[in-house]
């Protein structure tokens, strides 16, 4: 099931690039997988569940891809292994599908809620405060006014990262002093961003999973806090994960997802790591759009994820 043409050129080759080492690293597995058989056989099917799980697919999603493929051995009888590639990009892709986690076209694309809030969660070092600076710019390059909100107050660091993007990217920021209130934060940036009609408001969050109860208590009150200003804020929370860290990307989605309701997904750090097959397991088992996906350490590397050219990217 191959989709062509929904990205330019440019993005393709960057997605290309971004999944190089992924892609090689299953290639690589795929090849040994199938060594010496010609027909798709048990043996075989034994030695792609390995290769599915070992590339950071996760095994109940595995699971599923060998179930369709068992099935569509057992329905054309003969397939060889020299299809595999193609079998393989036809079932994820048509999982991915079934699982309804979505696409969106293009950052120009946002809801007609004015401003609209992005609440954005996510441990420290999984690349939050970046993505969100990459956000900013990308908002802003499709003409939208777009104002940032610091509200990681508990790291010195955080909020001075985030001015350096707002600076570099050229939008406004919200901040307050180091350890003030992040609700309160939150609160003055979606003010300001509604008095001067913008079009997006990003609202940092701090990134400590060590206490999910408190971790809860603070999203909360940071939404109950937002909804004084816009009743139905945020309209996004978006969930950013360290791709390269694999299976505790998987982790991290189930800490966050039982301490807010997360909306959307955005991975980072796929150019620097062969665990991107992490992808299709969050996107399988969490039923939550992979909305963004990072491939690069420039500000244009930040994609909107394509479940159709990504599939093709890595099996092409």
């Amino acid at each position: 099931m191959a989709f062509f043409g929904l990205f330019s050129k440019e993005k393709k080759e960057s997605l290309d690039h971004g999944v190089e080492k992924t892609k090689e690293s299953l290639f690589q597995k795929l090849t040994r997988a199938v060594a010496g058989k010609s027909k798709v056989d048990n043996d075989v099917l034994d030695n792609l569940e390995e290769v599915l799980i070992t590339s950071d697919v996760g095994v109940e999603t595995t699971l599923k891809i060998i179930k369709r493929i068992e099935n569509r051995v057992a329905r054309d009888k003969v397939m060889n292994t020299n299809e595999l590639n193609i079998i393989l990009n036809e079932e994820i892709a048509a999982l991915l599908e079934e699982n309804n986690t979505g696409n969106v076209d293009d950052f120009a694309t946002i809801p007609t809620a004015k401003p609209y809030v992005i609440m954005v969660v996510g441990v420290n070092g999984a690349g939050k405060t970046t993505t969100i600076g990459k956000l900013a710019y990308q908002f802003k390059k499709a003409d939208k006014k777009v104002y940032l909100g610091a509200a990681d107050t508990f790291r010195a660091a955080a909020v001075d990262q985030l001015v350096i993007w707002s600076e570099r990217v050229g939008v406004e920021i919200v901040k307050q002093q180091m350890g003030a209130d992040p609700a309160s934060v939150a609160y003055d940036a979606i003010s300001s961003a509604k008095a001067n009609n913008a079009d997006v408001v990003i609202i940092d969050t701090a990134g400590r999973l060590h206490n999910k109860v408190n971790l809860m208590n603070e999203l909360s009150k940071i939404k109950k806090v937002m909804q004084k200003v816009i009743p139905d804020a945020p309209h996004e929370v978006l969930l950013v994960l360290d791709g390269s860290t694999g299976q505790n990307a998987f982790e991290q989605a189930k800490q966050f997802t039982k301490a807010t309701e997360v909306t959307a997904l955005a991975l980072t750090k796929l150019d620097g790591t062969a665990k991107g097959g992490v992808i299709l397991g969050i996107s399988d088992q969490f039923k939550i759009p992979v909305k963004y996906i990072g491939v690069g350490e420039k500000m244009e590397d930040l994609l909107v994820f394509n479940k159709y050219e990504f599939v093709d990217s890595l099996f092409k």
